[in-house]
């Protein structure tokens, strides 16, 4: 679903996945600087919108999700992931619940996916799962920022931000009145210094939570069942992830930044040595110069130099070993 913000001045349209919004418009790290100092906006239209209603909503999300939801407070902010039955991540959703209906947004490519397989799960419970993305757009505003919301908009309050569910007919409107506007760029650069796993960056088919650092976050150790959970119990007390997230400080003199899905390598062991990882998420940051989020195995020594394809890499701890 192509954005109409994609009309602002000096837009230009972000490719892959994230394809429908503006990678940035213009001025990246202008835009970035921005966003960190609590002023603007980003359209994240492209993400999908799915509501829960109905008097069982909760109860019922709390048999499938991995975050403690049966007594949500309303207007609190919460993330869950659903896992396969052998605990791989396979739908990450953020989620509040308004009174009436659970609001939540999920990845651009998802949202048919979750939604077939919530349907084959509501059996007699009394839910209603709809599709709403073509009537509401997500609309991000930075942490700090003083803008006021449209009267009636759902908001997802974080520590990050608040995410609007906007009627996606308000979106021109929206942000003639609030901006600047901030294009997804500079918003992945600030996920990713902020140490944020992403759905489809940060995970690969057998990722479980733990390597990402979502316990406590997207997943309560002290609830019920729900699929995938005996893989969760088990890697909690008995042992560890076998790969762990890390942060990565990108030597800033090299021009090419190297992308997801570059292997990681022990710079002792140079270009040629054994892979020990790879770079999920990569941004260059108006504070920090070029960044990176990496999975590497857990053995890994913290301290040890890396290399990012041929760019030299320092970690930052974001999992423990």
């Amino acid at each position: 679903m192509k954005s109409p913000l994609l009309s602002l001045s000096g837009a230009v349209p972000a490719e892959g996945v994230d394809e429908g919004v503006a990678a940035h418009y213009g001025d990246l790290f202008r835009e970035q600087r921005a966003l960190a100092d609590g002023t603007g906006f980003v359209d994240l239209s492209h993400r999908g919108v799915l509501t829960v209603s109905g008097e069982d909503r909760l109860s019922w999300l709390h048999l499938l999700l991995t975050q403690h939801v049966s007594e949500l407070p309303v207007g609190q902010a919460t993330e869950a992931l659903i896992l396969s039955a052998n605990g791989h991540i396979e739908h990450a959703l953020y989620l509040v619940d308004d009174g009436t209906t659970v609001w939540a947004h999920v990845e651009p490519g998802t949202r048919d996916a979750l939604l077939a397989y919530l349907e084959s799960m509501k059996f007699f419970y009394r839910v209603e799962v709809a599709d709403r993305t073509d009537e509401f757009a997500v609309v991000h505003l930075p942490a700090g920022s003083i803008a006021e919301v449209p009267e009636g908009v759902v908001v997802r309050e974080t520590p990050y931000g608040r995410d609007l569910f906007l009627p996606r007919e308000d979106l021109e409107s929206f942000a003639a009145t609030h901006g600047p506007a901030a294009g997804l760029l500079a918003y992945e650069a600030l996920r990713i210094e902020q140490h944020r796993p992403r759905l489809g960056f940060e995970t690969d088919h057998r990722t479980i939570p733990h390597e990402l650092g979502w316990i406590g976050t997207a997943v309560h150790l002290q609830k019920g069942c729900y699929r995938g959970q005996e893989t969760v119990a088990r890697v909690q007390n008995l042992g560890k992830p076998p790969r762990r997230l890390v942060f990565l400080h990108l030597d800033g003199s090299d021009v090419h930044l190297p992308g997801p899905g570059t292997e990681l390598r022990l710079a002792d062991e140079g270009p040629d040595g054994r892979k020990i990882g790879f770079v999920t998420s990569s941004a260059r940051h108006h504070e920090l110069g070029p960044v990176a989020l990496a999975l590497v195995k857990r053995n890994v020594p913290v301290d040890a130099p890396l290399l990012a394809g041929d760019t030299a890499a320092a970690q930052e701890v974001v999992v423990e070993p």
